[in-house]
């Protein structure tokens, strides 16, 4: 079963390439990055027009989302996602193959992946490594920007793979689900600022940082080392889980190395920390800085 996830949620840069060899990156097989950067750090569509995989286009995790909301890059509704995906050439029956650029590896990749999933597909696959690795490998790129032939994209809300704040509440009391949170450890414990908030956990998360996952050459660790990390922190792989962390990016990163164990069911709370410091009650966000000032 572990293995069956690894091939199907992971894909290789030589994979990748043979397909790009074979000519198969068309209808049936579409590349798209959804890289994403804070904007005075790096401008990700004009580094994708620089260069990126040959025949990929361009996920613009800004464009595709619910821009109604206050939080950062929450799901957009059924019709909003299927008529964006559907111009970038994906139909029910293309495999997507999505990367980033960012320099761990993987970042924003396991959040398109996640969306995916979310919305009824299930031929999606991150790319083992990302960018970074692709170039380091001596791989192809291109700064020709081809335009894909849009297709019909029927999306439909899986609702059991995304948590609402309603229902992260009501867990604090019923710990229905386990609940880890993919941050670094200062802004779990509350120790250090998380994006300009105070930081702090919801009740009962644990703690599992989204780098915890991946090697120190930015590729996804071993089923047997990520089924080690979570033994380590007493999460259980059999029972419900949530991942959760700062605007619902890093949290994908959670159910997709728990994908790789076979568990395919990780839901993922969406407007996470940004929106449970905003909303939740004061007792409800456990700080050790607090508790140091009380």
């Amino acid at each position: 079963m572990a293995r069956q996830g690894l091939s199907r949620a992971l894909v290789t840069a030589s994979w990748l390439a043979e397909a790009l060899r074979a000519g198969r990156v068309g209808t049936s097989l579409r590349v798209l990055d959804a890289s994403w950067y804070p904007p005075k750090e790096r401008n990700a569509r004009q580094e994708f027009k620089e260069r990126h995989i040959p025949g990929a286009s361009f996920f613009d995790i800004e464009e595709c989302r619910d821009k109604s909301s206050p939080y950062d890059f929450m799901l957009p509704s059924e019709s909003h996602f299927a008529d964006y995906v559907g111009g970038l050439g994906v139909s029910n029956d293309t495999h997507v193959v999505v990367y980033d650029g960012d320099e761990v590896g993987t970042f924003y990749a396991p959040r398109a992946w996640w969306m995916f999933r979310a919305f009824g597909h299930k031929e999606v696959s991150v790319l083992n490594g990302g960018f970074k690795n692709w170039v380091k490998e001596g791989y192809p790129v291109t700064a020709e920007v081809t335009q894909p032939t849009p297709a019909v994209f029927k999306a439909r809300l899986n609702r059991t793979l995304v948590k609402t704040f309603e229902e992260m509440v009501e867990n604090v009391s019923s710990l229905k689900f386990q609940v880890v949170d993919s941050r670094p450890e200062g802004r779990f414990r509350g120790t250090e600022l998380d994006q300009g908030l105070e930081s702090g956990h919801i009740p009962g998360a644990v703690n599992i940082p989204f780098h915890s996952f991946l090697s120190e050459t930015g590729h996804e660790k071993s089923i047997e080392e990520i089924q080690e990390i979570f033994r380590e922190k007493k999460v259980d792989l059999s029972k419900p889980l949530t991942a959760t962390c700062r605007k619902g990016v890093t949290a994908c990163q959670i159910a997709l190395a728990a994908f790789l164990c076979g568990k395919r069911d990780v839901a993922v709370y969406d407007g996470s920390w940004s929106e449970w410091f905003h909303r939740a009650p004061p007792h409800y966000k456990v700080s050790e800085l607090k508790r140091s000032k009380a």
